[in-house]
């Protein structure tokens, strides 16, 4: 069993001012508004609704963390921990791309979005989810050029791949890799980016992509299990 099966609702918030002071490792999750983000990572954390997908897309525009290990897992086990015990924190990010937006609501989660994947020094990666037909939008350039220059990795999740023929599915697949490697520092060197195909209906590449979160949280090595939760 995945240690992302740990995944609990840790905190919400509205502001930068309001971010957690935990130390722990954070990955975020962003995509445009019905990419498949809330969805993802509920097949993920193998839960049904750990990440909520608005009835109205775009207007969720808070920054929710789940997260991994903590006091929810002592109570599980009916033994004792502590909250300072959680070892990772998954972050999701607001949806975006969505016209209906009120200006000023827009003008403030931008700045929410960039600010965070720019300035926040916990987060050590970010997972980026497409639509593996519609990739690339100008909105998912803008969230590369923001994350880019922090150097750390980026993790794209190509998600309804289930949707497309197999020669489809590996065009887009070249595509995102080829936009990737075209992003380089200084020296020239590409960033660590990555991409893969994902089907949360078809469960196509779930492995893949627990592995990669994984080893972003730095909890790849962690044989650690947990109990069935009742989202099985």
């Amino acid at each position: 069993m995945s240690l992302l099966w740990q995944a609990r609702f840790f905190t919400t918030v509205n502001h930068l001012r309001d971010l957690p002071s935990t130390q722990v490792p954070e990955v975020a999750f962003a995509g445009r508004s019905n990419a498949g983000k809330s969805t993802a990572i509920n097949i993920l954390c193998n839960q049904k609704k750990l990440a909520f997908a608005s009835k109205t897309p775009g207007r969720t525009q808070h920054i929710n963390y789940f997260s991994i290990g903590g006091a929810h897992v002592g109570m599980h086990r009916k033994d004792e921990t502590r909250v300072d015990e959680i070892r990772g924190l998954l972050v999701d990010l607001p949806g975006y791309g969505y016209a209906e937006v009120p200006g000023a609501a827009k003008n403030h989660w931008n700045q929410l979005l960039g600010n965070y994947v720019q300035q926040r020094a916990q987060l050590s990666a970010l997972v980026l989810i497409m639509d593996s037909r519609r990739p690339f939008t100008a909105l998912d350039i803008q969230m590369l050029e923001w994350f880019a220059p922090t150097g750390k990795p980026i993790h794209c999740l190509l998600t309804k791949s289930d949707k497309l023929s197999r020669n489809e599915a590996t065009n887009a697949l070249r595509l995102a890799r080829t936009v990737l490697s075209s992003y380089v520092d200084a020296q020239g060197q590409p960033f660590p980016f990555t991409a893969q195909l994902f089907s949360a209906l078809k469960r196509v590449g779930l492995e893949e992509a627990d592995r990669r979160i994984l080893e972003l949280l730095s909890l790849n090595g962690d044989t650690e299990s947990v109990p069935p939760t009742d989202a099985d």
